[in-house]
């Protein structure tokens, strides 16, 4: 058996959309291609975004190669440098994951593309890959003449470019993965062991539900689903108003509540199943997707438990040790997305729901440790009302006399990291751990109402609702 290799169409697939507009750009300011853009030039690429490849567009791109006639082929690549710093950047995490994956595993990476190697090749380099079947511009002493050299690298040209490149590079498609978005790919993903379908184009949705060929999306975890570019969970939080739970009152204040882009560990503190709704409410103008860490209880229960794992909620199981979940978690995080964890890890029952001091567990400290994201806190108060542990379902009834529910967002921080020499010596210590927790939940508590800082006395009655079914222990 010869070497593998895991081979990446680019636009909309390592790319969401295309890298005409960005390549574009730099070889306008390079003086290639004039001042002025094409006339419906973004007209195109939209719709490109949306819809993928066509055959008269690719046609058009395939008589580029006479527009570039007479450029200077360092000029194009100095043009490619500089757009690879930009393209770089818009590579979606989970698709840095998959690359790193196959890194790790020992196959070659390979990146196949219309686009003029030239260009493209810069990118290809910045992203570690190990060789790049694109379409070669004939030139003469580094300046092009308007010419193919080769293949050109689409549809079927693009298969029988990779096999040429497999053959001499000694590479067993049979045992090779591909990904790509488009239609036009099938006889690439075709000629592999491991197709993978990314982003799919309409008619690529058709092909890979009749070839039962995994479909993916680089830009939301494995297994989400997206259907038209959305995933459920910003249809979800668009949907998200105060009008949908006219028994609830909020009082939500959320100013800035999530950095722009980047990492960010959302903590909160824990009273009730209603937790999630509450703090969806208060990021669901952000725009931004969070991905929850919860116990599977959570994720059990009715109505909450649907809506969690509509926001792509990461399960816990329970007294199992695994670290399954934190691995997850921390993934998620490497892809640049937010995981929401609430480090109390469940809601106290009796005496300890009313205590003033907040307890947590490791969780959020862990993954600071593991990724070095930062923490944004939040304070929820009141949701114990809409929905008491003691019920199976939340109190939506009481529409005359809603319950507050109070949720405050506090301002971004960064745990203080370990050292290297720290790190170098093994996992943090119980004493690193429970100085990082104690802060994460002090920060959450700063931000609760002054009666949570009060020890107050529950009566029976506010005790009882602190247990499943109402059930005080004797």
């Amino acid at each position: 058996m010869g070497r593998t290799a895991a081979i990446f169409d680019l636009d909309r697939t390592l790319l969401t959309g295309a890298s005409g507009p960005v390549i574009s750009e730099h070889l306008r300011a390079g003086g290639l291609l004039g001042g002025r853009s094409v006339p419906g030039e973004g007209a195109i690429y939209r719709i490109f975004d949306l819809v993928g490849e066509n055959r008269p567009t690719m046609m058009l791109t395939r008589q580029a190669a006479r527009a570039a006639a007479g450029w200077s082929r360092p000029e194009v690549r100095a043009a490619g440098e500089a757009a690879a710093e930009v393209l770089a950047t818009r590579v979606p995490g989970y698709a840095l994951s998959e690359i790193a994956r196959h890194k790790a595993d020992g196959r070659l990476l390979v990146m196949a593309t219309t686009t003029p190697h030239d260009l493209i090749e810069p990118l290809a380099a910045r992203l570690g890959f190990d060789a790049v079947v694109a379409t070669r511009y004939a030139h003469v002493d580094d300046v092009y003449t308007g010419g193919i050299d080769g293949e050109f690298v689409w549809g079927r040209g693009k298969v029988r470019a990779v096999s040429a490149w497999a053959a001499e590079s000694g590479v067993d498609l049979a045992e090779s993965h591909a990904y790509s978005d488009s239609y036009y790919d099938v006889p690439l993903l075709s000629a592999v062991g491991h197709p993978h379908v990314v982003n799919p184009d309409p008619r690529m949705v058709a092909v890979a539900a009749l070839r039962r060929w995994p479909v993916m999306h680089f830009d939301v975890p494995p297994g989400v689903p997206k259907v038209a570019g959305i995933e459920p969970q910003q249809v979800v939080l668009t949907m998200l108003v105060p009008e949908m739970f006219p028994a609830v009152r909020f009082d939500i204040d959320a100013p800035d509540p999530l950095p722009h882009d980047g990492p960010a560990i959302l903590v909160a503190n824990h009273r009730s199943y209603f937790d999630p709704i509450a703090i969806a409410m208060a990021l669901a103008r952000r725009g931004r997707s969070v991905r929850f860490l919860a116990k599977r209880e959570l994720f059990d229960a009715p109505v909450v438990g649907q809506v969690v794992k509509a926001l792509g909620g990461i399960p816990v199981d329970r007294g199992t040790g695994s670290d399954e979940p934190l691995r997850a978690a921390a993934a998620a995080l490497d892809a640049g997305e937010v995981v929401a964890v609430l480090p109390q890890g469940t809601i106290p029952r009796g005496p300890e729901f009313f205590e003033p001091d907040l307890k947590g567990r490791y969780g959020a400290a862990r993954l600071v440790d593991m990724t070095g994201a930062p923490i944004v806190p939040m304070g929820l108060w009141g949701t114990e009302r809409v929905w008491p542990r003691s019920s199976r379902v939340p109190e939506l009834w009481n529409v005359l006399h809603p319950a507050p529910v109070r949720v405050r967002v506090g301002s971004t921080f960064a745990l203080k990291p370990r050292t290297a020499r720290q790190r170098a010596a093994g996992p943090p210590t119980a004493a690193w751990l429970d100085a990082a927790t104690a802060k994460i939940m002090q920060a959450i508590a700063d931000l609760l109402p002054p009666e949570a800082h009060e020890r107050h006395e529950p009566t029976e009655d506010e005790l009882a609702r602190t247990y499943p079914a109402g059930h005080t222990p004797a």
